[in-house]
């Protein structure tokens, strides 16, 4: 058994040991969207239309994280139609984004290991470069959406006759709370990827503006920020989706 092989069976009985059923659903979870975006890369390889398959795939992606994180119809319901909201802005943002800042394809660090390869794969790296910014911020966006959909569910479950403008309140409370814990591991999961990288940068002496203006740092740094813009965004958005919702319901059993 190899050494990956090992780690994933011991997650899986973890999670199994953790979660019961839900962790079940969670590794299931998991499962599917590596399938998909295992499918998303042979697709592009194809020449499908790379913006086409990045937003179907995407779309299935939260879709299978929210509905196999959650049990319950509102709160699932609502974080996926925020979370898909959010993504609709941030890809807006991120195209012209990505097309001014010009860091697709590869940087100088990658030279030596690209010696004697043809790049000419019939691909645009601006397409490819906007397609994984677009998937990279999917992961903090679904959790961000789960987090207060599920925590204004509570909150009603509790107080059923709560009046929207509190509720809205209630979430973006909420949001502030998650903000910081989310923006941490989003940052020290970008430190952490990259230490060798920043180790190298210094051994090499970059000055500050060389490592500003370095390709691979600022693709990444952008996808960072691209993320952090999200979470922001899925806060008010999904409390204003649920907030719609329960609105409904409440003049649909009047």
């Amino acid at each position: 058994m190899s050494t990956i092989s090992a780690l994933i069976l011991i997650l899986f009985v973890l999670m199994l040991i953790v979660g019961g059923g839900q962790g079940l659903k969670s590794f299931l979870s998991l499962t599917i969207n590596f399938a998909v975006i295992f499918m998303t890369v042979v697709l592009i390889g194809l020449n499908f239309p790379i913006m086409w398959v990045t937003l179907l795939n995407a779309t299935i992606i939260l879709a299978v994280t929210i509905y196999l994180g959650d049990d319950d119809p509102l709160t699932t319901e609502t974080a996926f139609y925020g979370s898909v909201l959010v993504m609709v802005i941030i890809v807006i943002l991120i195209i012209p984004v990505e097309h001014w800042a010009t860091v697709q394809g590869f940087g100088n660090e990658n030279t030596e290991d690209l010696e004697g390869l043809s790049l000419l794969v019939g691909i645009k790296f601006l397409d490819v470069s906007i397609a994984t910014t677009i998937l990279s911020s999917l992961g903090a966006i679904a959790e961000a959406a789960i987090a207060i959909s599920a925590g204004l569910g509570e909150i009603l479950a509790q107080k059923p006759e709560l009046e929207a403008k509190q509720l809205f309140k209630d979430g973006m409370a909420i949001g502030k709370q998650i903000i910081g814990t989310t923006f941490n591991t989003l940052f020290f999961g970008f430190f952490g990827g990259f230490l060798g990288l920043f180790i190298w940068f210094e051994r090499l002496n970059y000055t500050f503006g060389e490592l500003l203006n370095n390709k691979i740092f600022v693709s990444e740094l952008l996808m960072i920020l691209i993320s952090f813009i999200g979470v922001i965004l899925t806060i008010p958005i999904t409390t204003w989706v649920i907030r719609l919702k329960v609105g409904h319901q409440k003049r649909a059993h009047q």
